[in-house]
């Protein structure tokens, strides 16, 4: 059945009037039905208006996976205020930012953090109220059985926002998007069928939820009427016997935990036996990796691209193109764009669309993308064009059937001598080598100008590489202006909390 959404609480509120007494949400041993989540979400806005929290006003949580931040985001939605999800990885300096940068009154947080928050304080002037959820006295529980239900809810308007992410930050400080009741109702609208969710689904939600991996795949069980499980903290080991014990359906991990998962390929199987479909996603699957899952596993694989800008998933590669026999070349695609989201392949620097088949910028334009970033009027511009495309800052093309290749980020793109190289073209050729575990690709300043290609290795357990055969490996595959000059080896690859590599710090690391 499909569900109808014009704001984000009829997610709840369909449920609660057609199936109250069937579980909705699960966290550890505490159990949910949609009636008793509606009441503590009317109870949680409530509290949030006695906190003194109205129309454009914001709270923030900073925890690890806690069902209390998902009833924060739809309680903030029902009087209009919006919900900051805050980063628990980063640095005091950075907590510090996001926490005054987003002006939240109101801070809601995990027991393990509220020492590291109380010692910033005194820079977050802002803040009114803090609560804290879980511990020995938890104060979350009590805040909320103080409170009535709300039964006359703000009216909220298409543009309204209530929940505010905030970019990894990968460049500068994170930034906060700002997520619509509009940009959020369109992506969960076409999530739930695209994943095949329905009542039945129960689904594994083991992002964080200050990401949209997290928060939007949340929402796509939700609106399907399946059981919602939120994992506190993704350790392999106990993700393995969640799926198995839950009999979960639905997952999505980052690529880096499907190849931690598939570690044991017979204990990968019997465990994740009861998974219909796995989606996967944040970076690139090796080919490797890619052929591994499906001798592995029966379960319909998909790949995933998207952003907080777009409110989560944009394009899909289904099971089909990861099974099909005769076009095995669809693997190395994001897919297809979903309903509603129209993308086109531009020149960043002219700003025109390039030829069928050429390397550009993705721009998009759909329901699903943010209102704008809080308090950057001047990002949101470069962002947004006046015509309502966000750019996206990926660098890829689009073939005649219609799918996107990612190529790599506008700012990746290596100036060498020989012409312009995107590092996902040298990374994809490198993957396919059995003795290499994780690759990525940057550029180094060339002492004769312009950059020249340089690949950082992790390699595959016991494997006996070298840079002269790596480097030889490229060349029958790659034009020549494409083959690594130089290949490092580390134990493991730099990445952000969301499970990106950080070529920022690679260059960093191996400037001359």
């Amino acid at each position: 059945m499909t569900t109808e959404l014009s704001r984000i609480f009829d997610v709840v509120e369909r449920w609660v009037a057609e199936a109250p007494d069937r579980e909705a949400l699960v966290f550890g041993d505490q159990r949910w039905t949609w009636a008793q989540l509606d009441d503590r979400i009317r109870r949680a806005a409530r509290a949030l208006r006695a906190s003194g929290l109205g129309p454009g006003d914001h709270l923030a949580v900073l925890d690890k996976n806690h069902p209390a931040c998902l009833e924060l985001t739809l309680a903030a939605s029902l009087i209009g205020a919006a919900n900051v999800v805050v980063n628990f990885r980063l640095a005091p300096e950075e907590l510090a930012h996001v926490v005054d940068d987003s002006a939240a009154h109101v801070v809601v947080v995990g027991a393990e953090f509220a020492e590291t928050l109380g010692g910033l304080r005194n820079r977050l002037p802002r803040v009114r109220e803090v609560v804290v959820l879980g511990g020995d006295d938890d104060e979350y529980e009590k805040w909320l059985a103080a409170a009535e239900p709300v039964t006359a809810p703000y009216a909220s308007a298409p543009e309204d926002c209530f929940l505010v992410l905030y970019t990894s930050g990968t460049t500068g400080w994170p930034k906060g998007v700002m997520l619509t009741q509009r940009s959020m109702t369109a992506h969960t609208r076409v999530v739930a069928p695209a994943y095949a969710m329905d009542e039945s689904t129960v689904n594994v939600v083991a992002m964080p939820l200050f990401h949209v991996g997290g928060t939007s795949w949340a929402l796509g069980s939700m609106s399907a009427g399946g059981r919602t499980i939120i994992v506190r903290e993704p350790v392999p080991s106990t993700l393995l016997c969640l799926i198995e014990s839950r009999k979960a359906t639905h997952a999505y991990f980052v690529t880096a935990m499907v190849q931690v998962l598939l570690a044991d390929p017979a204990q990968a199987r019997s465990a994740l036996r009861s998974l219909k479909v796995l989606a996967y996603g944040g970076s690139p699957m090796p080919a490797p990796l890619i052929e591994r899952t499906l001798n592995v596993l029966p379960t319909s694989l998909y790949s995933v691209y998207g952003m907080t800008e777009t409110s989560g998933v944009l394009c899909v590669l289904g099971p089909d193109e990861h099974r099909h026999p005769w076009r095995p070349h669809l693997r190395a695609s994001a897919g297809r764009p979903l309903p509603g989201n129209e993308v086109r392949v531009v020149d960043p620097e002219a700003g025109i669309d390039v030829e069928p088949g050429e390397v550009g910028e993705f721009w998009v334009r759909s329901d699903q993308v943010m209102a704008r970033y809080w308090n950057m009027p001047e990002a949101t511009r470069e962002a947004i064009t006046s015509g309502g495309w966000l750019r996206t800052g990926d660098a890829g093309r689009i073939d005649e059937a219609g799918y996107l290749y990612i190529e790599d980020r506008v700012k990746d793109m290596i100036l060498s001598g020989g012409g312009h190289v995107y590092p996902a073209e040298v990374e994809r050729v490198l993957g396919q080598h059995p003795d290499v575990a994780e690759v990525a690709v940057i550029g180094v300043p060339d002492p004769e100008g312009g950059e020249t290609v340089k690949a950082v290795v992790v390699p595959a357990a016991g494997a006996a590489v070298d840079e002269a055969a790596l480097i030889a490996f490229t060349r029958d595959r790659l034009a020549h202006y494409k083959n690594p000059a130089s290949v490092s080896f580390v134990p493991a690859l730099p990445r952000n909390p969301n499970g990106k590599i950080l070529k920022r710090q690679l260059r960093s690391s191996f400037m001359p």
